[in-house]
């Protein structure tokens, strides 16, 4: 098979556009990888191959967990990863673009924004093979060039100064079909894709780049995780364009939990089945106006939801927690738990945490509690422990949102306890 990670110095370097561009031109037998939490980054791989794009993730999981991960969800003849940030970014939680390929033994090909310079790009990638010994960095490809004699001068120099890093080709200044995109932020602009990819990989030699990642398929061996919890009740899973953030490999592993998995979609007004004994609510957007008119007209939904909560279980991540709530600012919500919210300009909280109980996760909102009296669990920064109320229940316990997102396979406990 073909491996590959891409990677860049930092955000906004193109690593997004030549990873759509690859996803677009093997999207018949390619398996995307996002490293890290994202869950938008995913959201336009599947968009662009139709295959799930799974998340890896070096602080939720430990070393032998990822490969297993890896190794089961590397099941097509190309496997594309694309990192987050710059490549050593998230070095201190273990969960950078250089940690995972280098556990993963994965090349990375480095996307290198080469507009107005021609000798300093290597020098930029002298840096980055200096850092760290280990690296995994095996090609570059040079981005935002005007001209083939330009990129005949980068070429030269980098080939010149390292005989272990392959210069692949160029991506032109200015594509025509980048001009009213805004690539991997917005899932309509996938009908430009076949103008991208073409206009992205027109001066790149794809069979270098295939020789360059070809290697064994990795295996998942053994299971190195707790052993998972057995059901033999359904479960509901809230998700639809609103509530959009579930990592694959959560819906996968509640469908190996339990012995049926209900999905159901506020967007359409669906109710929660009655013989589902617990609904899981993920993360996602209700805030915004365009969510939230669809969400306060589906009324099935939201009485359905009301009535289960009265006896059954809820865990809700997020969005989930924010529809739980009264209200955010002057929408209202579901009012099962008794906690409102209010959207603020700035993010209120984003990177790694854990909870009281030990459970790693990820969190990123725009939201805050008006009332934190209600707060049961902590959320403690990974990296400065500092602690914020993160979740709420009720009265009765067998309703919890909160605002961390994590992955259920590495806490089978989590799910045994809230969705059981």
């Amino acid at each position: 098979m073909v491996s590959l990670c891409i990677s860049a110095v930092a955000s906004t370097q193109g690593k997004t556009l030549l990873t759509s561009a690859l996803l677009y031109r093997f999207k018949e037998s390619v398996r995307p990888f996002k490293i890290g939490p994202d869950f938008i980054d995913p959201q336009f791989h599947r968009a662009i191959c139709g295959t799930d794009s799974i998340n890896l993730d070096a602080f939720m999981m430990n070393p032998e967990q990822l490969r297993w991960l890896y190794g089961r969800y590397a099941d097509r003849e190309v496997a594309i990863m694309e990192g987050v940030m710059g490549f050593y970014d998230g070095m201190d939680y273990g969960s950078s673009a250089y940690d995972v390929s280098t556990l993963l033994n994965v090349p990375t090909v480095i996307v290198l924004d080469a507009q107005g310079s021609y000798i300093t790009p290597s020098a930029v990638l002298g840096g980055l093979k200096a850092y760290r010994a280990d690296n995994t960095i095996r090609g570059v490809i040079l981005n935002r060039l005007g001209s083939q004699s330009h990129y005949e001068l980068i070429k030269n120099r980098i080939e010149s100064d390292f005989d272990d890093v392959a210069v692949l080709g160029w991506v032109r200044d200015g594509l025509d079909a980048l001009r009213d995109t805004h690539l991997g932020l917005d899932l309509r602009d996938c009908d430009k894709l076949a103008a991208i990819s073409t206009q992205a990989l027109e001066h790149i030699d794809i069979d270098a780049l295939i020789a360059l990642g070809r290697s064994d398929a990795p295996a998942a061996k053994g299971y190195p995780f707790p052993p998972p919890p057995r059901s033999e009740d359904a479960v509901a899973v809230v998700c639809d364009e609103n509530f959009s953030f579930l990592y694959p490999d959560n819906l996968r592993f509640l469908e190996e939990a339990f012995s049926s998995v209900c999905l159901v979609s506020p967007s359409c007004d669906e109710p929660i089945p009655d013989t589902c004994k617990s609904v899981y609510i993920c993360g996602g957007y209700v805030e915004t106006d365009a969510a939230y008119e669809t969400l306060r007209n589906a009324r099935c939904f939201k009485d359905s939801l009301i009535r289960h909560a009265r006896s059954g279980k809820i865990y809700a991540e997020c969005a989930g927690l924010l529809y739980l709530g009264q209200r955010v600012d002057d929408k209202e919500m579901s009012g099962i738990l008794d906690v409102s919210f209010t959207l603020e300009k700035r993010f209120q909280r984003m990177g790694y945490y854990t909870n009281e109980a030990g459970i790693k996760g990820h969190a990123f909102h725009y939201t805050r509690p008006l009332d934190t009296e209600g707060g049961f669990d902590i959320l403690r920064g990974a990296k400065t422990g500092t602690g914020q109320a993160g979740s709420w229940t009720n009265a009765e316990g067998n309703v919890l949102g909160t605002y961390l997102h994590t992955l259920f396979r590495s806490h089978p406990d989590l799910v045994r306890r809230r969705l059981m």
